[in-house]
C-alpha cells in the first residue's frame, strides 16, 4: 500500500496528519507575525531603538525567503517527513535561543534560524500535503495547510501578544518553542511516507528555476502578494481615512480578516480541485483586484459607511487568503512531481519577497499621494498578477488530473 495516499477518493474525513500540518504551520506564521506586537518591548528589554527592533521582522522575512528555494534543493532528496521533524526541532532550539538571548544579536541569530526552519518546514509542509492527498482532492488538502498560516493572524498572534504583555516578550517564544515540539511529534507519529526526490546532481534540481512556466507562476505570486499585502500593511491608516472617528473600528476588521481569510484559504481548496487549480487562481486574482477596486472606489468616494467598509474588508480578505490553495497547486502542476519541494519553495520566496515589496511601495503611494490611493495601486498590481495567469500552460504534475487545470482561465467549455 502507497502510504502517501491515504483516503478515498470519495470521502470528506482529513487524516489526523493534515491537521497536524496544519498546526505546524500555525505555529511557524506566529513565529513570523509575533515579534511585530512586542517590537517596544524588546527594544526597552534589550537596549535597542524600536526601529532597530524592527529589523527583527526584516530580517525574519528576508531569509525566510531567499532560505525557502536555496534549502529546498539541498532537502529534496530527504523524506518529507524526516525534513519536517528536523526542521522542527531546530525551529525549538532556535525560539528557545530566542527566549533566553542575552542581547540583541544573539536573538538576531535565532531568528535567522527560526526563519531558515520555518522556510524549509513549509516547502515540506505543502509538497507533504499535495503528494498526500487522494486524488481530486489535493486543494483542499493545500487550503487546509494554508488555513494554519491564516489562523495564525487571529488566533496565534493575539494569544501570543497577550502572553507577552502579561508574562514578558520572552515567554511569546517558549509557547512557540512548546506548540513547535507538539508538531514535531504529530508529525513524527503520524505524517504519510512521502519519499524525498531520486540522486541527482545539482543542475537537475535547479532545473524549476530555468521552467519559464514555473518562474511565471512565482512572478504571479510576487505581484499578488505585492498588492495583497500592501492594503493589509496600510489598512489600518485606510481605516481611519475612510471611517474618521470610528476608534474601535480597526480591531473588528483586523479579527474580520482573520476569519474570512480562514474561510477563503479552505473555500479556495475546494474550488481549486473543483475547477482546477489555473482556474481557480484566476477567479482568486480577478476576485481580490476587484474588491480592491470597490476600497480605492469607497476611499476616493467619501462615502463614510463603516457597514460598507466591514464588507468590502471581510469580501477582500476572502480572496486574499484564498491565494496559496491554487497557486501552489498551479507551481506543481506546470512544475511536475519531480520537482518535489523546489517549485513551492521558489513560490514561498515570490510571497515573502511581494512582502517585502509591498510595505515599501505602499509607503512610498502614501507619501505620494495619500493613504486613499493605496488600493487604487494595490488593485493594479492585482490586474498584472491576473493577466500574467491568463495565459495556457503546458501542465506536469498529478494535480491536473483533478480538473483541466491545462485550459485558459477564461470562461469553461
Amino acid at each position: 500500500m502507497d502510504t502517501a495516499h491515504t483516503g478515498s477518493r470519495g470521502s470528506d474525513r482529513l487524516p489526523g496528519w493534515l491537521h497536524v500540518l496544519f498546526l505546524t504551520l500555525l505555529a511557524t506564521a506566529t513565529d513570523e507575525f509575533i515579534i511585530a506586537g512586542l517590537l517596544p518591548q524588546v527594544a526597552d528589554d534589550l537596549g535597542v531603538g524600536v526601529p532597530a527592533a524592527g529589523q527583527l521582522v526584516t530580517v525574519f522575512a528576508v531569509v525566510y525567503a531567499l532560505g525557502a528555494p536555496t534549502l529546498a534543493v539541498l532537502c529534496e532528496r530527504f523524506p518529507r517527513r524526516t525534513v519536517t521533524v528536523a526542521g522542527l526541532a531546530l525551529f525549538v532550539v532556535a525560539n528557545v535561543a530566542a527566549a533566553l538571548a542575552p542581547g540583541y544579536w544573539w536573538l538576531m541569530a535565532a531568528r535567522m534560524l527560526a526563519a531558515l526552519c520555518a522556510a524549509v518546514v513549509t516547502a515540506a509542509a505543502f509538497a507533504t500535503a499535495a503528494a498526500g492527498a487522494p486524488e481530486n482532492a489535493q486543494g483542499r488538502y493545500l487550503g487546509v495547510v494554508t488555513a494554519g498560516m491564516t489562523a495564525a493572524l487571529f488566533t496565534g498572534v493575539p494569544v501570543g501578544s497577550w502572553l507577552g504583555g502579561a508574562f514578558g516578550w520572552r515567554a511569546t517564544f517558549w509557547l512557540i518553542a512548546a506548540v513547535a515540539a507538539v508538531a514535531a511529534l504529530g508529525v513524527l507519529a503520524t505524517a504519510p511516507a512521502v519519499p524525498g526526490g531520486e540522486p541527482a546532481p545539482l543542475r537537475r534540481r535547479l532545473a524549476p528555476l530555468r521552467q519559464a512556466a514555473v518562474l511565471r507562476v512565482v512572478a504571479v505570486t510576487f505581484l499578488a502578494a505585492s498588492g495583497g499585502l500592501m492594503f493589509y500593511t496600510y489598512l489600518g491608516a485606510y481605516t481611519a481615512e475612510v471611517a474618521s472617528g470610528s476608534g474601535g473600528l480597526l480591531p473588528f476588521l483586523l479579527f474580520l480578516v482573520g476569519v474570512a481569510g480562514l474561510a477563503g484559504a479552505l473555500l479556495a481548496g475546494r474550488v481549486t480541485d473543483a475547477r482546477g487549480p489555473r482556474r481557480a487562481l484566476c477567479l482568486v486574482l480577478g476576485g481580490h483586484a476587484l474588491m480592491l477596486a470597490a476600497a480605492a472606489t469607497q476611499a476616493l468616494s467619501g462615502v463614510h459607511s463603516t457597514v460598507l467598509l466591514s464588507l468590502v474588508v471581510g469580501c477582500w480578505a476572502v480572496f486574499a487568503w484564498g491565494l496559496n490553495p491554487p497557486v501552489q497547486g498551479s507551481v506543481l502542476a506546470v512544475a511536475g512531481p519531480e520537482a518535489g519541494m523546489t517549485a513551492p519553495a521558489l513560490n514561498i520566496c515570490g510571497l515573502y519577497l511581494g512582502t517585502g515589496v509591498a510595505g515599501a511601495l505602499g509607503g512610498a503611494v502614501v507619501g505620494a499621494a495619500g493613504v486613499r490611493y493605496v488600493p487604487l495601486a494595490a488593485a493594479a498590481l492585482m490586474l498584472c498578477s491576473f493577466a500574467l495567469a491568463l495565459p495556457p500552460v503546458r501542465t506536469a504534475g498529478r494535480i491536473t488530473r483533478s480538473a483541466t487545470a491545462a485550459e485558459p482561465c477564461a470562461a469553461g467549455r
